[in-house]
C-alpha cells in the first residue's frame, strides 16, 4: 500500500466544521421539542421526551467535538505530475488516484463559513465523478486549482 499523501488541509477546518455542524446539528433538536409539546399536552410520557434530548444532545457533542477534529487529522491530498492521490474518512477511509489525463474542470468554491474562516474548497471534475479537497486557505487554495488546471492540460496534450 502507498504511503499516505504528504498535505494536510488547513487546520482552519476544525473550527469552520464545528461551526457548520453546530449550525445543522440544531435541525435535530426539533425531534425533542415535538415530543415536549407533545408531553406538555399529555400526549406522551416523560420519558420519550428525555430520551430524544439526550440523543440530541450526544449526537451534538460528538458532531461538534471529535468529527471535525478526526475528520481534519485524516484528510490528506498529494499532487505529482501523474495524479492526484486523496486520502479521507473516519470510519471507511478511502484513498483516492485521480489520473491527471481524466481531468476534466477544476474549480475553487467558498460558503459563507469558508469565507469566515479564510477558506475554500477545490473540486476536481472527471468524466465519472466529481471529487472536492475540502478547507484550503484561500492562497493554496487557488494555488492548488492552478497546479492541476496545468497537470491536466499537459497530460491532454501528450495523449
Amino acid at each position: 500500500m502507498r504511503p499516505d499523501p504528504e498535505h494536510q488541509i488547513d487546520p482552519n477546518a476544525v473550527p469552520a466544521w464545528r461551526l457548520r455542524d453546530g449550525l445543522s446539528s440544531l435541525t435535530w433538536f426539533a425531534v425533542p421539542a415535538v415530543t415536549g409539546l407533545a408531553w406538555y399536552n399529555d400526549a406522551l410520557p416523560l420519558w420519550p421526551v428525555l430520551l430524544t434530548t439526550a440523543l440530541c444532545l450526544i449526537n451534538t457533542i460528538v458532531m461538534i467535538v471529535i468529527v471535525p477534529e478526526v475528520r481534519w487529522r485524516r484528510w490528506r491530498y498529494e499532487i505529482n505530475e501523474h495524479e492526484i492521490y486523496l486520502k479521507y474518512g473516519i470510519l471507511i477511509v478511502r484513498r483516492v488516484l485521480i489520473p491527471a489525463g481524466r481531468i476534466q474542470n477544476v474549480d475553487t468554491a467558498q460558503g459563507p463559513v469558508y469565507r469566515h474562516f479564510g477558506l475554500s474548497s477545490v473540486t476536481i471534475t472527471t468524466a465519472a465523478t466529481t471529487h472536492e479537497i475540502p478547507a484550503l486557505d484561500d492562497e493554496t487554495a487557488d494555488r492548488v486549482r492552478n497546479t492541476i488546471s496545468v497537470l491536466a492540460r499537459e497530460a491532454d496534450q501528450d495523449v
